[in-house]
């Protein structure tokens, strides 16, 4: 089994929104993401979205995304991100998805040798303009990441993955409470996006020795990205 990863597919099947606005690279994006994965990932293989999956406002409307996401190829775990505000109460969440798809909140999960675990993040201590709510939801996010890194170890040896919406980090890879947290885990790869308009090697891809991948779907051109091979057992 392989490891992908992309974030930010953006999709809006139920009220499509274009997304050219940007940038070009986005005209007609879904198009392409969907060709790309179909192109990338095998039926055996494990695929990474972590968030800003739908546009959609309802939950309802957001399972058009989520079904069109259901029927590419591999097995999907999904993580929340900011945009995605059809996301209400985890357990609804799991009721509509498609089979081979999973969703992590405060908890981790097994697929075979790999565990994935994760959270959405915030922005960090000293962006510009952070305020007091950003420090509220920071240290809460925090928190969900405590959670999920905890139910990670009770799930016994594996290779760890870590799921992220925000950036560990900033662009100078300062250090951050995310980053002291993940360091104590000790993962085999840590994937976020959010950041749109950047190259694939905008943001650090390594910081104090931890393996960081960007997979932002702009910056991959819409294509899955490989994070981990298959382990030499499958």
């Amino acid at each position: 089994m392989r490891v992908f990863a992309i974030a930010d597919p953006h999709l809006s099947g139920a009220q499509p929104k274009p997304m050219d606005i940007f940038g070009g690279n986005w005209a007609g994006h879904p198009d392409v993401f969907f060709r790309g994965w179909r192109e990338t990932v095998g039926e055996g293989d494990l695929v990474l979205v972590p968030g800003d999956i739908s546009w959609a406002l309802r939950l309802e409307d957001a399972a058009v995304d989520l079904n069109a996401l259901g029927q590419l190829p591999g097995t999907k775990v999904l993580l929340r991100g900011n945009h995605d505000y059809w996301w209400s109460s985890i357990s609804k969440v799991r009721s509509i998805l498609p089979e081979r798809m999973y969703a992590i909140q405060n908890d981790a999960l097994r697929f075979g040798d790999v565990i994935v675990a994760g959270a959405r993040g915030w922005l960090l201590p000293g962006a510009r303009g952070f305020t007091e709510q950003d420090q509220k939801i920071h240290e809460r996010e925090l928190e969900r990441l405590r959670l999920s890194l905890a139910a990670a170890h009770r799930l016994g040896e594996g290779r760890l993955v870590v799921m992220l919406h925000f950036p560990p980090t900033n662009l100078a890879g300062d250090r951050s409470g995310v980053i002291d947290l993940l360091l104590e885990a000790g993962p085999a790869a840590v994937v976020f996006g959010h950041v749109h308009g950047e190259g694939p090697d905008a943001l650090p891809a390594a910081s104090f020795g931890l393996p960081l991948h960007f997979v932002a779907a702009d910056a991959l051109g819409f294509r899955p990205r490989l994070i981990l091979p298959a382990a030499p057992s499958d």
